[in-house]
């Protein structure tokens, strides 16, 4: 009974908000971009390249 009730209030909220939550989602994928940039590369000081000497040089 309890989870008939959840989904018809789920529903009820989409069909209500449905506009407003599709509307952000162009801002919510350019938000992503910054993001990912910041996780892949861990965090601002990993742009120095991507090679695993510590000696910074190949011989």
């Amino acid at each position: 009974m309890v989870v008939l009730a959840l989904g018809i209030m789920g529903f009820l909220l989409w069909e209500e908000h449905k506009v407003h939550l599709l509307g952000a989602l162009p801002w919510l994928i350019l938000l992503a971009c910054p993001l990912m940039h910041v996780f892949m590369h861990s965090g601002h000081g990993g742009h120095g390249g991507h090679d695993d000497h510590k000696g910074g040089r190949d011989e």
